[in-house]
């Protein structure tokens, strides 16, 4: 290779270092911290503005720190708090952010990584603040919106203290359950007040099964005794009557009558088959047997 070909290779191949250390493209979804020699200097295409594409810098004096424009998400480790009614709780967080002030971010935090870990104990800090002096069913699901409201403002207010360069935007409680070495005993207490409570409610019904049934029987008692009265009384007067009807009969015809008291004497001692008699041949006891009706 002639020795002109090698300087036009060299020399492209110095313009495609510089060009490429001069243009760079910011896409729409991020934004772009220009630094000079360690020092961020300008924002391409910050919040609230839209500049995206094709931009310029000084070659080997700037470089470019490229940041997400969109809201981040941080999940928080589990904190184990303990209530003001002294209850351990296992609390479980995420907070949504964005980068609001690129510049104060780059000069705090650098980039997304180093926000974790600052934004972090940041944010157990504040959930053992506020959640510390609430009871554990107001964290759990009376108060839990307040107590999230509250939170996220004290976690607004550290990290503009702080001046982190970022917007807080959101901050929820995913889950706020007990230890699991508590969590057993609290189930054991629960089913031991559940049982005592079945308990009592069974005694109670069986007390009132019992009146019940006592407030059933005497029922049937006073029933029984006002029915067994009254067929006494209609047994009586029917008894009163016949007897008056009988005494009637008899008079009007002696001998009908008493042929009518042997034929019943004769039902009431024969009818079933089952009776013996041991009497005489002459016995006045057949005598309607022997002559009929008209025996004497």
């Amino acid at each position: 290779m002639s020795r002109p070909w090698l300087i036009g290779l060299i020399a492209a191949a110095v313009a495609l270092v510089v060009i490429a250390n001069t243009f760079f493209i910011v896409d729409q979804r991020r934004q772009a911290v220009v630094v000079n020699l360690g020092e961020p200097v300008r924002v391409i295409n910050p919040p609230g503005a839209y500049d995206p594409g094709l931009k310029v810098k000084i070659p080997f004096v700037e470089s470019v720190v490229v940041l997400d424009k969109r809201n981040q998400a941080i999940e928080a480790s589990q904190e184990e708090i303990i209530s003001s009614d002294q209850q351990r709780l296992v609390v479980d967080a995420f907070v949504r952010y964005r980068i609001s002030d690129p510049l104060a971010f780059y000069r705090t935090l650098r980039n997304e990584t180093n926000a974790r870990d600052r934004l972090e104990p940041l944010i157990n800090s504040s959930l053992r603040q506020i959640l510390g002096g609430a009871t554990a069913p107001d964290i759990i699901s009376r108060q839990r919106d307040q107590l999230m409201a509250r939170t996220l403002a004290d976690v607004r207010a550290r990290a503009a203290a702080a001046r982190l360069g970022i917007d807080v935007v959101d901050l929820r409680i995913k889950r706020a359950d007990l230890p699991a070495a508590n969590a057993e005993a609290v189930y054991q207490r629960m089913r031991s007040n559940l049982q005592q409570r079945a308990a009592q409610i069974r005694a109670q019904g069986e007390a009132s099964k019992r009146e019940i049934v006592a407030d059933a029987d005497k029922q049937v008692t006073v029933i029984r005794a006002k029915a067994d009265e009254q067929a006494l009384a209609l047994r009586g007067a029917g008894d009163a009557q016949a007897g008056t009807l009988y005494a009637s009969s008899y008079g009007k015809d002696p001998a009908f009558a008493a042929f009518y008291r042997s034929m019943r004497a004769y039902e009431d001692s024969l009818a079933h088959g089952e009776t013996t008699l041991v009497l005489s041949p002459d016995s006045d006891f057949f005598k309607y047997f022997k002559h009929g009706p008209q025996a004497k």
